[in-house]
């Protein structure tokens, strides 16, 4: 595919810093795949992050006909409109890449670029990131502590409330509760955590998607939403407090909804986002209705990032068959979204 040619580009673009996420997963293959389209990049400034030894690996391994990369210190560092920019979070190493393997060394690499792309993000040096898949376990072996992107991301920004959403298009799914064992989940149910979501989810909705009253389902945690405490009392005690006290503050807010019938009879579709209580009542639905279109936002930052709906797929790296339609739309949304945001208020 060529290049897109010097008139073609769009200096109002929003510039997106894409880290290649974990190097031996399928990150560095989703995120040339997309960025080898002229099309996306006539839509944004990309600014890529990651090694140019990597790059260069898996544009040879994948046959991919790439633009020209030109390595940076600046995000904001003129490059030709036919070139790419590329920042190096580790310059002067040659990381070693092995498909498939799971390292502490992918995981320094990969957690350095999400590090650089945040700072980028909190300089205004870009507009918005998106972070290519990375492994739990991988990042856990260079000796990060954080479970996943969305815990760092909230320790780098020091954001005082946050929420991770699941968007597809007018599906939008908050999550109360994240990446914690699920015996744990019905101690994390708290009224408390509920209203700090909604208001979370209520603003985002205003400023990120330009929906001036939204409105907000709420699933319950029990079977059939507790059944009036017969099934556990976590709907009366705490979920049901927390809607009727969020609406008092005029966020328009409904349920708790049994979570099965409300995803199985489209009643979601009745609503500008829905909070679940727990990552699999929220991620089991969305994925069988988005999966491969799916773009995992971070709410409640002052920084705009998302990323794909999907992991490291390990099993899959570096043999060239790896969908890049996630990756696509985390770009696309990401870049909606710096625009609402740059809008007048």
């Amino acid at each position: 595919m060529s290049a897109i040619k010097d008139s073609e580009a769009a200096p109002q673009c929003p510039r997106v810093a894409v880290t290649l996420g974990d190097p031996n997963g399928i990150g560095p293959e989703v995120v040339l795949k997309s960025l080898a389209d002229a099309r996306m990049r006539r839509l944004i400034d990309p600014v890529i992050i990651g090694s140019l030894h990597v790059i260069e690996l898996y544009t040879d391994k994948l046959e991919l006909e790439f633009p020209e990369l030109i390595p940076v210190t600046e995000a904001m560092e003129p490059v030709p409109a036919s070139a790419l920019r590329v920042m190096n979070p580790s310059p002067g190493e040659k990381p070693r890449v092995a498909p498939g393997d799971v390292t502490g060394h992918a995981g320094d690499l990969a957690m350095k670029s999400v590090r650089l792309a945040v700072d980028l993000a909190l300089d205004s040096a870009v507009d918005a990131i998106v972070t290519a898949p990375i492994s739990k376990r991988a990042i856990a072996l260079a000796g990060y502590e954080f479970p996943g992107h969305t815990e760092f991301l909230v320790h780098r920004t020091r954001a005082a409330s946050h929420t991770m959403m699941m968007i597809a298009g007018a599906l939008r799914v908050g999550l109360l509760t994240v990446h914690i064992p699920l015996a744990k989940v019905a101690k994390r149910v708290r009224k408390a955590d509920i209203k700090r979501c909604l208001k979370s989810i209520a603003r985002s909705l205003q400023a990120d998607f330009g929906i001036v009253r939204p409105r907000i389902a709420v699933l319950g945690l029990n079977p059939h939403a507790g059944e009036e405490g017969v099934l556990g009392g976590e709907e009366s005690a705490e979920i049901i407090p927390a809607i009727r006290e969020s609406c008092k503050g005029g966020i328009m807010t409904f349920g708790p909804f049994p979570a099965d019938g409300f995803f199985g009879s489209g009643t979601y579709r009745g609503y500008d986002a829905v909070l679940a209580m727990y990552h699999d009542q929220g991620l089991i639905p969305f994925k069988t209705l988005a999966f491969g279109r799916g773009v995992n936002f971070t709410a409640g930052l002052p920084i705009v990032r998302t990323s794909p709906d999907h992991g490291t797929a390990f099993d899959i790296a570096g043999k060239n068959r790896a969908d890049e339609g996630s990756v696509r739309h985390a770009i696309y949304l990401a870049a909606d979204i710096a625009r609402q945001r740059s809008r007048p208020v």
